[in-house]
């Protein structure tokens, strides 16, 4: 039903008003048994605004169709063991809108009059605890070549520190994958260490851009050749605009950081160091080789460790 010229909706028992007009004189059209009972002080109230009620009332039902509501139901995994699960109960509305969108959390209660619900915000780590997680240190053994090795026991750098952040070659973002961050416990303790001279010698310089370095177990790494053994270590160079990104072109590389990083490792008493042919980086003979496809990075060996 809909609202015609001329109609007045009421919230009574009347199925409708009409008013009409004779002559410039004004009449009233009733359901008249609607009307029966009725004391002169009800027929001479104040009418109330049938049609704005009505509005209201069918947009509240509109908001109520449109709120999804969960069921909880229990997933019984063994004697003992029972989850919790919340499946969403959808209404022949959300049914027809399309695409569900994501539950508010049950906690939240949403007021009637906002358009948006709003959700709580749980903090991404407790109060008082260190911004970046610490490092947990396993003995690690380094076996075989970086070419055809293992990595047992290895120690893995967290995909962002004070001095650092990582970086996924497979899909050019930051953070790079946990699992492709393993190394032995002896080169990661010297890569932080570098990283930490680094930043104190340039405490302008943007955080070092760190990527692959091992896999958990070691073995074959796409990408890569080495990198089996938790020794070898991809450092992409510093950027000219600070941009904590691989850089992919020689011209955005900033070549005085880039010295002063390479520096830092050198000094470290690293086996070898791969960088590009037209970086303009240099060192010692036998140590810094140029070799292909390392334009935007540095491919840092440590030696196998002593024990």
């Amino acid at each position: 039903m809909s609202w015609r010229r001329g109609e007045i909706w009421l919230d009574l028992e009347p199925r409708w008003f009409r008013e009409l007009t004779e002559g410039g004189a004004l009449l009233f059209e009733t359901n008249a048994p609607s009307f029966s009972g009725l004391t002169l002080e009800s027929l001479t109230a104040a009418l109330p605004d049938g049609l704005a009620q009505s509005r209201r009332r069918r947009a509240q039902l509109r908001q109520r169709r449109a709120t999804r509501k969960t069921q909880a139901v229990a997933l019984v995994v063994g004697p003992a063991v029972a989850l919790s699960l919340a499946a969403p109960r959808l209404t022949s509305a959300s049914r027809a809108s399309g695409p569900l969108v994501e539950d508010p959390p049950s906690q939240v209660n949403v007021a009637a009059d906002e358009k948006t619900p709003t959700r709580s915000v749980t903090p991404s780590r407790p109060l008082g605890t260190p911004r970046f997680p610490e490092v947990r240190w396993a003995d690690g053994a380094s076996r075989g070549l970086p070419y055809a090795g293992s990595l047992l026991g290895g120690t893995q750098l967290p995909i962002e520190g004070e001095d650092w952040v990582t970086w996924n070659p497979v899909t050019d973002s930051v953070p790079n994958r946990p699992n492709r961050l393993f190394g032995n416990d002896r080169v990661i303790r010297k890569l932080l260490a570098v990283v930490a001279a680094y930043r104190e010698t340039y405490p302008k310089a943007p955080r070092v851009v760190i990527g692959d370095i091992s896999f958990q177990g070691g073995g074959p790494m796409e990408l890569h050749v080495s990198h089996q053994n938790g020794l070898d270590i991809d450092v992409y160079y510093p950027r000219r605009d600070d941009t904590l990104r691989a850089p992919t072109r020689v011209d955005q590389v900033d070549r005085r950081l880039t010295q002063g990083l390479l520096d830092a490792f050198l000094a470290a008493g690293v086996g070898k160091v791969f960088v590009g042919y037209r970086t303009g980086l240099s060192g010692p003979s036998g140590i810094v080789e140029p070799y292909p496809n390392h334009e935007d990075h540095m491919h840092v060996r440590f030696r196998p460790p002593v024990d």
